[in-house]
C-alpha cells in the first residue's frame, strides 16, 4: 500500500484538537452548541457538490447542473407543514428542505466548451424541476425565490434562459409541471384569489374521533406526519389545491378546469390528452395521502373531461406484505409507441397474495376516443412489475413474486398475433445472473421506448456485472429472436465505468461516466468499434484531494455456516503497517435479508470506486487516524424453510464475528478497539450487536428503531405482525436487551424524522432504557433534521460527536482499558 506523505500523515494521525474532543462529552444537559469537526472534515464540508449530468432526448447534449454545498440550518430548519405526510414549504407553495441546483450549462456531446446560461438567475433563488423538452432543444426548470416558485425555459442552441411566466407556480403536491409538445407545457399553479390560510380555532369545537367498525384487519405501517385535526385538515387543503393551465412558451396561461388538488398530469404522446389524478375528501389520520380518494380520468386540452378510469375510494386497510396490490386500476398510464392508449394493471386475486390464483395480475388497454370496454393485453403468474414498449407488435413484460424473489421477463405481442415467449426466469436475488435491462431511448415525441438496432431485430441490455472479482458494468446486443447476447461493452481494470447512454443505432459509440481509485467520475465518448480512447466531456476534480493518501482493499471473507462476506477495509493517509501496527477500526454496515446462501454469498461493489465522502458519512473517521471496514455484508438469510429474522440475532453476530477476526487476522486492526455504527436498520444493528457480543468497545447507531412493538405491524422485509411472533418483536428488539449492553453507545438522532417507524420516540426511549440500566450513553437530537442529516452545522455536528466518542472509548491504550 501507498501511504501518504508523511508529515500530513502525522498530522491526520494526531488530529481532533482539544476543543472538539473535550467540548462535546460534558455530563447530561438540555442544550449545546454546535460544534465544528476536526479538520479537514470542516474544510470537506464547505466544499461544493459534483455537479448533477443529464443526457438530452436527442443524445446531443449534456445538461449539468451545478449543486451549492450544504445549506445552513436556517433553512433546513425554517418553518414548514407536516402534513398528510408531506412536507412543504408555505410561504412558496412548493417543498420544503430542498437546496436547489445553482447553475446550468450544456456541454455538447460532440465536444466542445461547455456554455453557462447567458442570464444570472435573481439573487437568492435555486433551480429545480429540470427536465429537456421532447425534441431536446429546451430545458424547462423553476426556480424558487423566498415566496414564489416560477417556471422558466433555456434554449440550448443560444444557452439564453426566460421567465416564461410571472404567475406562480403550486408544487406542493408534486412536479408543477409536464412537457406537452416542444411548444408547451401543463402545469398547475396557485389559484388566483386563495387568500389567506385558515386561521387555527382559538378552542377546541370538540373530540378528534377515530372508529373502525368493518370487523376487518385494517393494518398499516407506523407512518410519520398525518393529518390530526380538522384545522390540519383545512390547512392541508388550502396548500394543495392548485389550478391546472396550459402554458406556451410566449407566456400565455390557458385555465383548464377548476381548482382542485390535482396529484399528476400526464400528457399522451400525441399530445391531445391529458392523464389528470385529482384527490378529494374525505382525508384520513391514519395514512397518508398516497391513500386519500383519487379520480384518474382523460381530459382534452379544452379541460373536458373524455373518460373516467378510475375514482378510487380512501384506503385504510393498506395492502400488506410481498406480493399485496390495490384493488382496481392501478399504474395508470400511457402506452408510450401509442399515439393515445391507455395501460394500467388490476389484480385478479383481490390484492391479497396469500389468495390461491392461477394469475395474480393482468394488464388492460383502452385506446382513444376511450369508448367500450378495456382489452386485456396480457395475465400474469406473478405481480405485474411493468412494461417496455416498443411497436404495434412488440413490448417486454416483467412479472415479480416479491416472497420468492423470482422475476420473469416475457417477449409479447401487443396486437395478440403471437403468443408470449419467456425470456428470463430467475431468482430476483441473483446478482451473478443478472442478464441485465433492457436501454430504452426517446422517440421524437420524447417518449421512452426500447432501444433497438435499425432492423428491430436486436435489442440492448445494460447492467452492474456483477461477478466474484466485483461489479463491472457492461453493454450487451441482444438478439430478440435467438436470445443470443453479443458483449459490445464490459468495464475493466483499473477502471468502474457504467452506460449513460447509446449514442447511435448500432451501439457503437456511447456515453459513459467513468472513475478509478484515484480519478474522479467524469462524463466520456467512447467508440467500443474503433476500440480507440475514450474522449472526456466534463473535467470535474477531485472534492476532497485530503483523501488522495487513503487506501483501499476490497476482501471476501466466510462466516463459520458456510456464507460468504465480503467488505471494503479502507486505511487512513500515512498509514504504514510495519510501523503503525494495528489500529483502531471501525465497522459500519447494513443488514439485508436474503432468501438463498448463494444469492447473500454474492460479492457486490466494486474496488475500482473513486471514494470520496459527503454529509455525515463515516469514512470522514479516516481522516482522523481510524480504520474503516465498509459495508462488510450482513446477510439475514432463510434457514431450513424458516423466514430470515428467525435467526436474526444468531446470524447477525456469526456475521459480526467473522468481519472482525478478518480485519483482525489482516493485521491492520486492533481487537481491542474496534467500533460499530450504522444508520437507520443499522443503528438496531449496532445496538443488537453490543446488546448480545462482546466484539466492540463502543457504538453509534443513528436515527434507528429499537423497540419493534412500535412497529407491529412489519419491518424492513419482515411481514408478520407483533401479535403472529410476539417473541420474535421481543428477541429483535435491542430495547429489550438494554440492561445487556456494556460498550459505550452513542445515539444521534434526526428531531424532525419522518422515515417510516424511525420515530425519534425511538431513540428517546432507547436512551431511557439504557440511562435507567447504568449504561454509557449519549443522546443527540438534530433540530430541525430527517433521517438523513442535511444542514452544515447538523452534519459537522455530528461528525464531531462521533470522532470525539470514538477517541474517547477507541483511542484509550490498551493499559488504560
Amino acid at each position: 500500500m501507498l501511504p501518504f506523505p508523511h508529515p500530513f500523515g502525522r498530522m491526520l494521525r494526531r488530529a481532533v484538537s482539544g476543543v472538539a474532543a473535550g467540548a462535546l462529552l460534558f455530563p447530561a444537559i438540555a442544550r449545546a452548541q454546535y460544534q465544528q469537526p476536526a479538520a479537514p472534515i470542516a474544510q470537506i464540508l464547505d466544499q461544493p457538490a459534483t455537479p448533477a449530468v443529464l443526457l438530452s432526448p436527442d443524445k446531443a447534449h449534456l445538461v449539468v447542473l451545478s449543486w451549492p454545498g450544504l445549506p445552513p440550518i436556517r433553512t433546513v430548519a425554517g418553518f414548514e407543514y407536516r402534513l398528510a405526510g408531506r412536507r412543504f414549504d408555505p410561504k412558496t407553495s412548493g417543498p420544503s428542505r430542498g437546496t436547489g441546483y445553482t447553475g446550468i450549462a450544456f456541454q455538447a456531446v460532440a465536444g466542445g466548451a461547455a456554455r453557462s446560461l447567458a442570464q444570472a438567475m435573481p439573487s437568492g433563488t435555486t433551480i429545480g424541476d429540470v427536465m429537456w423538452s421532447p425534441d431536446g432543444r429546451r430545458l424547462a426548470f423553476t426556480v424558487t425565490s423566498d415566496s414564489a416558485i416560477t417556471l422558466w425555459t433555456a434554449d440550448v442552441a443560444t444557452a439564453s434562459a426566460t421567465r416564461v411566466t410571472n404567475r406562480p407556480l403550486n408544487a406542493v403536491l408534486g412536479r408543477p409541471c409536464a412537457w406537452i409538445t416542444p411548444q408547451r407545457l401543463a402545469c398547475t399553479f396557485i389559484p388566483d384569489g386563495r387568500g389567506a390560510e385558515p386561521p387555527a380555532p382559538g378552542t377546541p369545537n370538540g373530540p378528534i374521533v377515530q372508529e373502525a367498525l368493518s370487523g376487518r384487519a385494517e393494518r398499516a405501517a407506523t407512518y410519520q406526519d398525518l393529518l390530526k385535526s380538522p384545522h390540519d385538515e383545512a390547512v392541508f387543503e388550502h396548500y394543495a389545491t392548485s389550478q391546472l393551465a396550459l402554458v406556451a412558451l410566449d407566456g400565455a396561461v390557458t385555465p383548464l378546469g377548476t381548482p382542485a388538488m390535482r396529484t399528476g398530469i400526464d400528457p399522451s404522446p400525441d399530445g391531445r390528452f391529458l392523464l389528470v389524478s385529482t384527490m378529494a375528501r374525505p382525508f384520513s389520520y391514519t395514512v397518508p395521502l398516497e391513500y386519500f380518494p383519487t379520480r384518474t380520468e382523460v381530459w382534452t386540452l379544452d379541460g373536458s373531461v373524455v373518460k373516467s378510469v378510475a375514482d378510487r375510494p380512501l384506503i385504510e386497510r393498506v395492502p400488506w406484505g410481498g406480493g399485496a396490490a390495490l384493488t382496481g386500476p392501478r399504474s395508470i398510464a400511457w402506452r408510450s409507441d401509442a399515439d393515445a392508449t391507455l395501460a394500467w394493471i388490476e389484480a385478479l386475486d383481490g390484492g391479497d397474495p396469500t389468495v390461491k390464483a392461477a394469475k395474480r395480475d393482468r394488464v388492460l388497454l383502452l385506446p382513444a376516443p376511450f369508448t367500450g370496454n378495456a382489452t386485456t393485453l396480457v395475465e400474469t403468474e406473478y405481480r405485474a412489475a411493468g412494461i417496455t414498449w416498443d411497436s404495434p407488435t412488440r413490448a417486454i413484460a416483467r412479472e415479480l413474486d416479491a416472497r420468492s424473489r423470482r422475476t420473469r421477463t416475457w417477449l409479447i405481442d401487443p396486437s395478440g398475433a403471437a403468443a408470449p415467449r419467456m425470456l428470463w426466469d430467475r431468482s430476483a436475488e441473483d446478482r451473478y445472473g443478472d442478464p441485465g435491462d433492457f436501454l430504452t431511448t426517446r422517440d421524437a415525441r420524447g417518449r421512452l421506448r426500447l432501444q433497438t438496432t435499425p432492423d428491430g431485430r436486436q435489442a440492448f441490455l445494460s447492467g452492474a456485472g456483477a461477478s466474484p472479482e466485483g461489479d463491472r458494468p457492461f453493454l450487451d446486443r441482444y438478439d430478440l429472436a435467438t436470445g443470443r447476447a453479443t458483449r459490445l461493452f464490459r468495464s475493466a481494470s483499473p477502471y468502474f465505468e457504467t452506460i449513460t447512454g447509446v449514442l447511435d443505432a448500432a451501439g457503437t459509440r456511447l456515453v459513459t461516466r467513468r472513475e478509478s481509485k484515484t480519478e474522479p467520475a467524469n462524463y466520456y465518448v467512447r467508440d467500443v468499434a474503433r476500440k480507440i480512447a475514450p474522449r472526456a466531456l466534463t473535467a470535474f476534480t477531485d472534492p476532497a484531494p485530503q483523501f488522495a493518501g487513503v487506501t483501499s482493499q476490497r476482501i471476501t471473507y466466510t462466516r463459520k455456516d458456510g456464507v460468504k462476506l465480503s467488505a471494503t477495509v479502507y486505511l487512513p493517509p500515512g498509514y504504514d503497517q510495519t510501523k503503525d501496527g494495528p489500529i483502531p477500526f471501525v465497522l459500519w454496515a447494513y443488514p439485508l435479508e436474503f432468501r438463498s446462501v448463494d444469492a447473500a454469498s454474492q460479492v457486490t461493489g466494486s474496488p475500482f470506486r473513486f471514494t470520496r465522502p459527503s454529509g455525515s458519512s463515516h469514512l470522514f473517521l479516516l481522516t482522523q487516524g481510524y480504520g474503516v471496514m465498509d459495508d462488510p455484508t450482513m446477510p439475514i438469510v432463510a434457514m431450513n424453510g424458516k423466514e430470515p429474522n428467525d435467526s436474526y440475532v444468531e446470524q447477525l453476530t456469526m456475521s459480526a464475528q467473522a468481519a472482525v477476526d478478518t480485519i483482525v487476522a489482516m493485521g491492520v486492526a486492533d481487537r481491542d478497539r474496534i467500533g460499530v455504527g450504522g444508520h437507520s436498520y443499522g443503528a438496531f444493528m449496532t445496538a443488537n450487536l453490543l446488546a448480545h457480543t462482546r466484539l466492540f468497545k463502543a457504538g453509534i447507531a443513528r436515527s434507528g428503531a429499537y423497540n419493534r412493538t412500535l412497529t407491529p405491524f412489519g419491518f424492513q422485509g419482515e411481514e408478520r405482525s407483533y401479535w403472529e411472533a410476539p417473541d420474535l418483536y421481543e428477541r429483535m428488539s435491542p430495547f429489550t436487551h438494554a440492561n445487556k449492553i456494556k460498550d459505550p453507545i452513542l445515539l444521534i438522532h434526526g428531531m424532525a424524522d419522518n422515515n417510516t417507524g424511525t420515530f425519534p420516540i425511538q431513540s428517546e426511549r432507547m436512551y431511557q432504557a439504557l440511562k435507567g440500566n447504568g449504561a454509557t450513553v449519549r443522546y443527540v437530537q438534530l433540530p430541525g433534521e430527517s433521517h438523513g442529516y442535511l444542514a452544515r452545522e447538523s452534519v459537522g455536528h455530528t461528525l464531531a460527536e462521533m470522532t470525539a466518542w470514538l477517541d474517547k472509548y477507541l483511542k484509550k491504550s490498551k493499559t488504560a482499558m
